[in-house]
């Protein structure tokens, strides 16, 4: 299989941020080329000895280094050592020269032919984490070799929003997560996943922003670069913001979206989703990666008969769906009998703004204060934890 380097425009890639540099230990000049080239596609920039580097004097550093002094340390070039690189991959050939080495986790033992029961012997004298078999592990290995890169961490806590009826006001609150998850202090990227909605850049006063658009990745597969997706995008309000452009297409291949959704989840902080009330590929490959989906609804019997059905869509791959309901309930309904009526728990009420369509035309952000703001702000700290305050 081959690996890719995430279909990114040309414009959003560059030098990437932080992550250490993985260190190659190889003396098979074709073992190599393929290992520099999935580097490469995992945006890093190796190290390559011969040996342990604290032992290599120098054996030829392909990275532009030469012998790295001190065990666990760094060399006089900032090479990276045995014990301080982040992620150590060894060559079959090169086995036996780094077996004296002290265990460390992050080192795998790679090669293309092996079928020999010996380099799983050889394995277990070096700690080796994984025997990883070329081609056939070359996705999985760019994927480890660009979490080093990107220095990842905890994922995205990941939130969906979703009309259950016409109307329903799903993109307001959507929006309005998004800017109260940045009071918080949250890194927050929040993603326009309605090709018909409009456009959140337009709902937040951004549509002339530069940065890419929908359109700009839907050549994208595999790995996109974390850190490279969110400098390339429109920054308003404090937020990142993935949303549409003014252009006819209409639709995301569904491998574009769920390898650029997955990049937003592993940037860390928070991702806010707004969600087509239809459930089709492209959508399921979001639902699956949400933690967690509100679905909103008005309290109204002919719109809670709409959301049941929009919900049946949505529980055959979310795993987690509850209900905000908006507005005065009408019809002898409150808020926990339109959740029952669902079969999803209650998210909590969010009322009516009379003046918010009136703010938001004069450039006024949804969520910037008023109700929809409070509702949030408690959305927050019941999910982020109390410690997750929103500054008045």
């Amino acid at each position: 299989m081959a690996a890719g380097g995430g279909g990114l425009p040309a414009r959003a890639l560059g030098a990437g941020a932080g992550g250490g540099r993985p260190l190659i230990i190889t003396e098979d000049p074709l073992l190599l080329d393929d290992l520099l080239r999935l580097c490469a596609a995992a945006g890093a920039e190796p190290h390559v000895h011969h040996a342990v580097p604290e032992q290599s004097g120098g054996g030829g550093d392909r990275s532009g280094g030469s012998d790295a002094g001190g065990r666990g340390g760094l060399g006089p070039r900032g090479e990276p050592g045995w014990e301080s690189a982040p992620l150590v991959l060894v060559g079959d050939d090169a086995a036996g020269r780094v077996s004296g080495a002290p265990r460390r986790d992050g080192v795998f033992l790679v090669g293309r032919d092996l079928d020999d029961p010996r380099v799983w012997q050889r394995a277990v004298e070096i700690g080796a984490e994984e025997v990883l078999r070329l081609p056939d592990a070359e996705s999985m290995l760019v994927d480890r070799i660009a979490d080093v890169v990107e220095g990842a961490g905890r994922p995205a806590l990941t939130v969906g929003v979703i009309g259950g009826s016409g109307g329903a006001g799903a993109s307001t609150l959507a929006c309005a997560l998004a800017l109260r998850a940045v009071r918080t202090g949250q890194r927050t990227i929040l993603i326009d996943g309605d090709p018909l909605g409009g456009g959140m850049d337009v709902l937040l006063g951004g549509e002339g922003t530069e940065g890419l658009r929908w359109p700009d990745f839907a050549a994208s597969r595999g790995r996109v670069g974390a850190g490279a997706l969110e400098e390339s995008l429109p920054e308003l309000h404090a937020l990142r913001v993935l949303s549409w452009d003014r252009g006819d297409r209409v639709v995301v291949p569904p491998a574009a979206m769920r390898s650029v959704v997955a990049a937003a989840r592993r940037r860390g902080g928070v991702v806010v989703v707004d969600l087509p009330r239809r459930v089709d590929e492209a959508v399921a490959e979001v639902l699956a990666q949400l933690d967690l989906v509100l679905l909103v609804v008005p309290g109204e019997l002919r719109s809670v008969a709409a959301a049941g059905r929009v919900a049946a869509g949505v529980r055959m791959v979310a795993r987690d769906v509850r209900v905000v309901v908006r507005g005065r309930c009408r019809e002898g309904l409150d808020a926990e009998a339109v959740a029952r009526l669902l079969g999803a728990p209650l998210a909590g009420e969010v009322p009516v703004e009379v003046g918010l369509p009136g703010r938001v035309a004069e450039g006024e952000p949804p969520g910037a204060r008023g109700p929809l703001a409070r509702f949030c702000d408690g959305f927050w700290q019941r999910v982020l934890g109390p410690a997750q305050g929103v500054p008045a």
